[in-house]
């Protein structure tokens, strides 16, 4: 679905950054542009329990944010909400200016406009972006306090219902249970009286007739 041809800029870069952050919808809606940090790949937002932290991305994300920025003559955006609307808010329905553009005047997109477009485009939930972010980190066998930090869940319960293993992962992990081989290498008998073996007296040739003389209950 990320890579589909066709799916408008905005969408395209609005989902992207729902899977690679994991993160909330409404988190990642409330971004302004002066937020994000390029260059490490990252930006804080407000958790639900009003704490700021951190979400990352990857290189899907940071090749789509510098096209989200360009303006029309060429410049980029530097203030305002991150994901814009298609139009310009009618006087009426003016929201604050906190969350209009002060570069083109549209409005931030809201979360309404947002699940709507992704169930015409790809029926799905917006919330499914980052349930298959940590299903995948999951799968690829990710350690789940690695994948609390991520998705930034406080409580294990509450990670593991987002972690359901795909069954290639539990055909390797039964791997483990499996015996090992062992290598069975051949019983090296000694007998009494040979070369090397305590007590050893004489020579080859009396060697010789000890072992052409030896019986089975003198074996070790």
């Amino acid at each position: 679905m990320l890579s589909r041809r066709g799916i408008p800029l905005r969408e395209k870069a609005l989902w992207r950054m729902l899977y690679e952050t994991a993160a909330r919808t409404a988190e990642i809606l409330a971004l302004n542009v002066e937020d994000l940090d390029l260059e490490h790949r990252r930006a804080p937002v407000r958790s639900k329990g009003g704490a700021i932290e951190w979400v990352y991305w990857d290189s899907g994300t940071a090749r789509l944010l510098p096209r989200l920025l360009r303006l029309p003559d060429g410049g980029m955006r530097t203030h305002g909400p991150l994901f814009l609307s298609e139009r310009r808010p009618v006087p009426a329905r003016r929201p604050a200016a906190a969350d209009i553009c002060p570069h083109t005047g549209r409005a931030r997109l809201g979360y309404d406009r947002a699940r709507v477009l992704l169930d015409k485009y790809a029926g799905l939930d917006l919330h499914q972006l980052r349930h298959s972010a940590a299903a995948h980190l999951g799968e690829a066998e990710v350690p789940l306090q690695l994948i609390m930090g991520k998705t930034r869940h406080k409580n294990p319960r509450t990670a593991m219902r987002y972690v359901k293993l795909g069954p290639e992962a539990i055909a390797k992990v039964t791997e483990v249970l499996a015996p090992r081989r062992r290598i069975h290498r051949p019983t090296q008998w000694r007998l009494p009286g040979a070369i090397g073996a305590p007590g050893h007296h004489g020579s080859p040739r009396a060697e010789k007739r000890q072992v052409a003389t030896a019986v089975p209950s003198q074996l070790p």
